[in-house]
This record gives structure tokens, C-alpha cells and sequence, in this order.
């Protein structure tokens, strides 16, 4: 009697075990349960920015999982093409980021642009006297002969050497991050100095400063560029309606930069400011979600 009553009291918990489960696995599907996105992004304003927005919105608007990467360009674009992530939403082409694309173009897949006109190029605060970069050489000790960059596997970083030997400035090129410019911009603007560092747009400092690309006369950082959402192959195949949501994807100069400036002056994680942007902007934001079918 013992012994079958305690085979029924096993029996019973199994099956209470496997209600739980079942019952906890129905109710995260319907929550998400969709499938998992991984997304690259690099420490940039605007890929931060525009990486945490799709997150949320896929998240919140379309039931799936998002995981975020962070890492310089060239580990994400070789983890997009070896399938370890989904997409990125950063790619500056025709030429920030064209070798990357040209390498591995049987790999990954263009989902469209996400934002027009980019730019980059050597900036400076609008004060300065500098107002080209061929003139750079003449005020080389007031910038104590120093630009200031970004990451090492950046575009712009690649092209600002091309400026360097186009322009034959005796300058040195500093490596650093997206942050630390902006940090040592800050600083130089504060104490009214003069400085020099690698910059593109769209970006939150440009609506905080005053600041002034300088002129390029031999075009060593090319014309505007589109901002592009690139994807692993046979993502659109995997996942359409994701696929479908980022071509849909798109902001303007005015959109973009109010969400990098919301996210550059709150102390809160930039997913949380992501997603209070997204709440003031309901039908921008309803406009990229596909249609069931």
C-alpha cells in the first residue's frame, strides 16, 4: 500500500511539474515567442540609438526576443557574415563602411537604408579659425598636432588616414571611442581651445555645440552617405516580417536626433529612453510594423 502510494504521489508530481512548464512555456509564447534577434551594434550615438529603438519596438510591438552585441565594426560585420548575428542597422555606405560590405558580400544582405544624407569628416567647434583641412598644417601647435578618433576599425578612421597622407599633415591620428571624443570635445569647448576630431552626422553633438565640418576640397571622406541595415544571408527567408520591419525603418535628421539627444542627457539605460520615445511617437513608430497576412 506504501509503495503505491507513493508511485501515485511521484505520478502526481510529474504531472503537476509538467502543467507548470507547459503552462509557463504557452504563456511566454504568447508574450513573445516568435523567435530571438541578435543584434551588433558599435558604440555609436546613432547605431546606440536606432539599435535600442528596433529593439523595443520589436520587442514590444511584434512579440520577439532582441539580444544586443556591442563591438568595433569589423567583429560585427564578420559575426553577421559567420551568422552569429542577424543584423546591423549602422552600415555607412558608399564608403564608410564599403570594404566590409565588399568582403563579405556573399554573406550578408542589404534590408535597405535607414537614414539619408550622412556625413563625416573632421570637425571642429565653430569658433575655431580653421576652416579647411589643407589649412590644418598652419595652426598644427595650437591642436598640439593631434585629431581626435574613434575607434580603430571605424571608416572614418580609415579615411581620416587617407586625409592625413592627402593632405600631408604632420598630425597624429589618437584612437579612442565614440565617447571619449565627445568628452574631450567637451572639455576644449568649455575652455574655449582649439580641437580637431573625427566627426559624422547624424549625432547629438551637433544639436549641443556649435560646430562646423571643415572643408574638403580633395574629397578624402567622399560625399553624403545613406545609413544601411545590414543582415546575415538568408535572413529574409528566415524571419520576413522582421526583415519586413526594417525596411520600413527609417528616421529623419529631426527624429534621429531627438532620440540621441534624450538618450545622451538622461542618466537611465538608453533602452528605457528608447522606449519612452517610442510611447511619444506611436504612429512613427506603428508605421514600420508589417501588416499580418
Amino acid at each position: 500500500m506504501k509503495f503505491k502510494f507513493k508511485k501515485l504521489a511521484v505520478i502526481l508530481c510529474s504531472v503537476l511539474l509538467t502543467t507548470l512548464v507547459l503552462t509557463g512555456c504557452g504563456k511566454d509564447s504568447a508574450n513573445k515567442g516568435k523567435g530571438s534577434i541578435k543584434l551588433g551594434y558599435v558604440n555609436w550615438a546613432e547605431g546606440v540609438a536606432m539599435t535600442n529603438l528596433a529593439k523595443v519596438a520589436l520587442e514590444e510591438k511584434m512579440g520577439y526576443d532582441v539580444d544586443l552585441t556591442m563591438g568595433e565594426p569589423g567583429m560585427i560585420f564578420t559575426s553577421i557574415a559567420d551568422g552569429n548575428l542577424d543584423a546591423f542597422l549602422d552600415t555607412w555606405l558608399p564608403i564608410t563602411h564599403h570594404d566590409y560590405v565588399t568582403k563579405y558580400k556573399d554573406k550578408i544582405e542589404d534590408l535597405g537604408y535607414n537614414y539619408e544624407n550622412a556625413r563625416i569628416g573632421l570637425v571642429v567647434p565653430k569658433y575655431s579659425s580653421v576652416n579647411s583641412i589643407e589649412d590644418l598644417n598652419k595652426v598644427k601647435d595650437k591642436l598640439n598636432g593631434k585629431i581626435v578618433g574613434i575607434d580603430a576599425g571605424a571608416g572614418i578612421m580609415g579615411a581620416t588616414e587617407k586625409a592625413i597622407k592627402d593632405y600631408n599633415l604632420d598630425y597624429e591620428l589618437l584612437e579612442g571611442s565614440g565617447p571619449t571624443m565627445t568628452t574631450m570635445l567637451k572639455e576644449a569647448i568649455d575652455k574655449k581651445e582649439e580641437i580637431v576630431v573625427t566627426g559624422w552626422k547624424p549625432h547629438w553633438k551637433f544639436a549641443r555645440w556649435d560646430l562646423k565640418f571643415l572643408e574638403d576640397p580633395k574629397k578624402s571622406y567622399g560625399e553624403s552617405e545613406n545609413i544601411h541595415t545590414y543582415a546575415r544571408k538568408g535572413f529574409k527567408e528566415d524571419m520576413p516580417q522582421v526583415a519586413e520591419f526594417f525596411k520600413n525603418f527609417k528616421l529623419d535628421d529631426n527624429q534621429l536626433g531627438t532620440l540621441m539627444g534624450d538618450i545622451a542627457d538622461s542618466d537611465k539605460d538608453p533602452e528605457e529612453v528608447a522606449k519612452e520615445w517610442m510611447n511619444k511617437n506611436e504612429e512613427l513608430v506603428n508605421s514600420w510594423i508589417p501588416k499580418e497576412k
